[in-house]
Order: C-alpha cells, then sequence, then structure tokens
C-alpha cells in the first residue's frame, strides 16, 4: 500500500504550490533590494523566513490531515469572530488585490510585448487566469504551476548562475548581522519569504491530490520542507543578482516598475537573453500569485460561505459550487475598474490594515488548534515544542510587522 502511495506523489507537491503563489512581485523586489543595499549580508534572514513559513504551512496541513477538517472549520469553531474576521477581509482584499496581481503581471508582459497599453495586459492576465480556474479543474491548475514554478527557477537561479563570479570582491558580505537602522526591513524579508492568505489553502490541495490522513503526515513534512527550501533558493538567487552588480553602485530599485529596469540592466551587463529570461522569471512569479490567489482563496471562501450557513456540502466539491465560481468572478472583474479609476484611498487603508493582521492571525489561530485537546484529543498528535516555538516566533514576528504597517498606513 505505501508503495502505491508513493507513487501517487505528485511531481511538484502542493506545498510549492503554495509557497510559489506566495512569492510575488513584492518579495522579488525586497530580495533585490536588500543585494543592492547590504551585499550578501541579509542571507540569514531569508533563511529564517523559510523556516519559519515551513511550521505555518507544516502546521494548516498537520490540522487538516490529523482532523479531516479544514482550516476554515477549524476558526468557525474558535467563534463567529474568527469567521467573521475572514469573510470581511476575503472580500476587502480580493477586490484591491485582484487589481494589484493582474497589474504586476502587466509590468513584465508590457516589457516583453510592448504592443500594447499596461492595462490591456492586465485585463489579459485576469481574464486568463479566470479560464484556467473557474471550471474548478485541479489538474489543469496544478500542470500549469508547475510549468511556471519551472520557468521562475530556470530564468532567476540560471541568471543568478551566471553571475557568480562577480561575488568574489563582496563575499566578506556574506557574513550574518544586522546593520543599524535595518530591524525593520530585516524582519520585512524574513516575513515576506513565501507567505501569503494561500498557506490556509494548502489543505484544500492536499485533498485535491487524495492526501487525507494520518499516513500522509511524513509526505506533508517533507512537502513543506522541499517547498521552502526551494524557496530559499529562489529567494536567494535574487538577492545574488542585486548583489552582484548593484552593490555599491547607489543603484536604486523602487517598486515593480524597477524590476523592469533591472531586467535592462540584466541585458546591457550579461546579455539580452538574459533579460528576457528575467523578464519570464518576474511574469511567472507573478502569474503564479494570480493562478495560486485565483483557485485557493476561491476555496475558502467558499468553504467559508457553507459552513456559515451550515450547508451539507461535500468538502472535496468546494471547486463546482456557485460560491466558488463567485469569488473567482470578484476576483477577476470588478477589480478592473482600479485599471480605470484608481484605487480609493479608504479602501486601500482597510485593505492595508486586515491584510496586515492576516498572517499573524493564522498563526496565532494555529498555536490555538494545533495544541487543543478538543481538537486534537491525543497527545502525540498535539505540537511539540519546537513547532510551539517557530509558530510563537512568527506571532512576534508578524505583529510587529502589523503594527509597522499599520503605523505606515494612517500616517
Amino acid at each position: 500500500m505505501a508503495n502505491q502511495q508513493k507513487k501517487k506523489w505528485p511531481a511538484v507537491g502542493p506545498g510549492l504550490i503554495v509557497a510559489a503563489t506566495g512569492v510575488g512581485a513584492g518579495d522579488l523586489v525586497a530580495a533585490l533590494v536588500a543585494g543592492t543595499n547590504f551585499g550578501l549580508v541579509f542571507l540569514w534572514a531569508i533563511i529564517i523566513g523559510a523556516i519559519l513559513k515551513f511550521a505555518l504551512n507544516e502546521g494548516v496541513g498537520r490540522y487538516h490531515l490529523l482532523t479531516g477538517k479544514t482550516i476554515l472549520e477549524g476558526w468557525h469553531s474558535m467563534g463567529l469572530w474568527a469567521t467573521s474576521y475572514f469573510g470581511v477581509y476575503s472580500v476587502i482584499w480580493g477586490f484591491v488585490y485582484g487589481a494589484a496581481a493582474t497589474s504586476s503581471c502587466a509590468l513584465a508582459l508590457s516589457a516583453l510585448f510592448p504592443v500594447l497599453p499596461l492595462w490591456v495586459w492586465a485585463v489579459i492576465s485576469g481574464l486568463l487566469g479566470f479560464l484556467l480556474t473557474w471550471m474548478g479543474q485541479y489538474k489543469l491548475f496544478e500542470k500549469v504551476m508547475n510549468l511556471l514554478i519551472l520557468l521562475m527557477f530556470i530564468s532567476v537561479v540560471g541568471s543568478a548562475v551566471i553571475v557568480l563570479p562577480e561575488l568574489s570582491d563582496i563575499m566578506d558580505t556574506a557574513v550574518p548581522a544586522l546593520p543599524k537602522g535595518s530591524l525593520l526591513y530585516a524582519l520585512g524579508l524574513i516575513g515576506g519569504v513565501g507567505g501569503s492568505i494561500t498557506m490556509a489553502s494548502y489543505g484544500y490541495w492536499l485533498q485535491e491530490n487524495n492526501w487525507k490522513d494520518r499516513s500522509y503526515l511524513r509526505y506533508v513534512r517533507f512537502d513543506s520542507m522541499i517547498a521552502y527550501i526551494t524557496t530559499a533558493v529562489f529567494t536567494i538567487s535574487l538577492l545574488i543578482l542585486g548583489a552582484a552588480l548593484l552593490y555599491g553602485t547607489n543603484t536604486n530599485i523602487n517598486g515593480e516598475q524597477g524590476l523592469v529596469s533591472f531586467a535592462t540592466i540584466l541585458g546591457n551587463e550579461l546579455s539580452p537573453t538574459v533579460r528576457i529570461l528575467f523578464l519570464i522569471g518576474f511574469w511567472s512569479a507573478s502569474f503564479t500569485s494570480v493562478l495560486g490567489v485565483w483557485n485557493g482563496v476561491s476555496y475558502l471562501f467558499a468553504d467559508f460561505v457553507y459552513t456559515v450557513k451550515k450547508h451539507d456540502v461535500n468538502k472535496e466539491q468546494l471547486s463546482k459550487t456557485k460560491a466558488y465560481k463567485f469569488f473567482v468572478f470578484w476576483l477577476t472583474f470588478p477589480p478592473m475598474l482600479l485599471h480605470f479609476i484608481g484605487k480609493p484611498v479608504s479602501l486601500i487603508i482597510l485593505y492595508g490594515a486586515l491584510g496586515a493582521l492576516f498572517m499573524p492571525f493564522l498563526a496565532l489561530t494555529l498555536i490555538y488548534l494545533l495544541n487543543s485537546k478538543k481538537h486534537l484529543p491525543h497527545k502525540e498528535d498535539r505540537n511539540k515544542w519546537f513547532f510551539n516555538v517557530l509558530l510563537s516566533l512568527n506571532i512576534v514576528l508578524f505583529f510587529i510587522l502589523s503594527i509597522n504597517e499599520l503605523v505606515n498606513l494612517f500616517r
């Protein structure tokens, strides 16, 4: 039986899909800026970030396997406050994120194919995400995601390998340190390594792969470990690119548009082919975030609707429900308005405030659920001390980042 189960493992596990979804253009910018401003100093921050995200991902998967319940059901058991927070957050966040994620894709596509306006590429990206997720065909979604992950890895890591010889003069910056005034910057880099709301979708993707009981626990741990090792390598590659080409040059990488400028620098310093490779990696990272959210958060929203309504719905068929399809629609079409009218300030403030609180919310609820006798009656199933330490560090990290985000919003 064990051999049969092993044969069912996907070539790329669902953990890597979660991690890749969490790596967006913002994370590319953060890693590049870290390399540009500080050389290789923050290698340690990327490694710690990957370890902390591993604990979150493993926790979501373990809860699903040991209880047979989704994380949404776990939140609902904690009280109406938890599901209410998720419901309000998902609707507002989805509206703004739908525009932000497709705009990021559009920047890369516009640089690769400057034949259409930016907003047209953004609309096309949204429609493509809609078509690939509307029918809830998980296997199609998984195959496309695996291809995009491969493109991300080959293009960005390949570019980093090319510039490795340029690091010889700055290897001394690889010594772990915390430069003066860089604490919040380092914490932001740790918090951004492959982390997003789609971490909570992991259980649904396990379900789609028929990983359903405690016999898959070690598979989930291995899957989560490989996912975040790969994510760390990817993020370190961006750090290396920034350090090798821009450290000490006083060059600034500003926002997602800065990624396009950096691609031009790669083209000038190395070759036009490397520029194209990097832009493909940029687009792949952006579009995995679109697809992962369109599919994964739509599962969460559908589960939210039917859990709150107390409708008896087969959790394995959530992607076929009206609630799932509604949220895919919600992520795609209403946000297109923001490409034309801009982003209302009040909505952005509310979006930022709710978003800042999600990751500490996830870490805090996992601490409760994975130590609860009610949810896990057998002591051996509950968290070991090291998982409690890692989840507690996540809470502290994201609490500090949340406070900083909220202060910046209201300045």
